[in-house]
């Protein structure tokens, strides 16, 4: 854990110890310590008297597993005073890091509030959205492709996986939203009036991702509409042929029916040359069959 005066900056990972410091030392709420005990607490923003928490998360593919569609989320804690900032992650953050390095290399940063420090940490974490969508963007372009040029029935599991990353995505990146436009647009007590543009950039990016999101998951329906096209044109033209082959099998039933019956009167049934007029007769109203269909285009 590490602190600074004046502009204090704590960061945490998922440690007993420390994160009795946020309710000893700090004296944060019990609630908002819980919160960032469960890796599940959703995005959001909540306001106390002497700081607000802020929840996000950070989103990256799974390496770890063999789906590429897998995504692995950490989430991203800040407890924001007027002239404090603590952060809390489980995993290590890029954000965080670089916010460290920042004003480790230029102190006077620290003059221009905790809040602007959040506001970059924010930044950055936003930013880290920006080659994820393009990556799955690229990934759904990848089944369209694969899809148009070769039908493969278990690509119906991709194109369902594909859409439970992106509404992950989504899921994420909307309560995000809404967190910094309240940021941005609503004043709070403990800083007043006064809002860095940062947030307004970081909004605007969201805003951008968002419809990225949503472009990839109408590309999605559209895949998976063809999808479903593709397999229904399959479908048809096996029933399509099934049927032409019961069109062409009845009347074969039928001839062979009349003369399994053993009639006394059935023509030519003790003739020599009658079972292979019956067979010429069944070869004759078979190609008779296939030309009328042929005929009416239906071959």
């Amino acid at each position: 854990m590490r602190a600074k005066a004046s502009c204090g900056w704590t960061s945490t990972v998922n440690d007993p110890h420390q994160h009795a410091l946020l309710e000893k030392v700090f004296e944060f709420h019990p609630l908002a310590v819980e919160d960032t005990l469960s890796p599940r607490t959703r995005v959001k923003l909540e306001e106390y008297d002497r700081y607000v928490f802020v929840v996000m998360a950070g989103v990256q593919f799974d390496q770890a597993t063999p789906d590429p569609f897998d995504l692995q989320t950490s989430n991203l804690y800040f407890f924001l005073g007027k002239n404090f900032l603590v952060t809390v992650h489980a995993m290590p953050s890029m954000g965080c890091d670089a916010a460290r390095d920042r004003l480790l290399r230029s102190p006077d940063l620290l003059a221009r509030g905790a809040e602007m420090t959040m506001h970059h940490i924010i930044d950055q974490a936003v930013d880290s959205y920006f080659p994820l969508v393009e990556e799955l963007n690229g990934m759904v372009d990848g089944l369209e492709q694969k899809l148009f040029e070769e039908f493969d029935e278990g690509l119906i599991h991709e194109i369902f996986k594909a859409k439970r990353s992106t509404f992950g995505l989504a899921r994420h990146i909307g309560p995000l939203r809404e967190v910094l436009n309240i940021l941005t647009n609503r004043p709070a007590a403990t800083f007043g009036p006064r809002r860095n543009c940062t947030t307004g950039t970081c909004n605007d990016h969201t805003i951008r991702l968002m419809e990225s999101v949503d472009t990839t998951r109408d590309l999605l329906a559209g895949v998976l509409e063809t999808y479903l096209s593709q397999t229904s044109n399959r479908m048809n033209r096996v029933m399509k042929q099934l049927s032409i082959v019961a069109t062409v099998a009845l009347p074969l039933i039928v001839i062979a029916g009349i003369y399994g019956m053993n009639s006394v009167v059935c023509p030519l049934i003790h003739d020599a040359l009658g079972f292979w007029v019956a067979v010429a007769s069944m070869a004759g109203v078979s190609l008779a069959i296939v030309w009328w269909l042929k005929h009416r285009q239906w071959l």
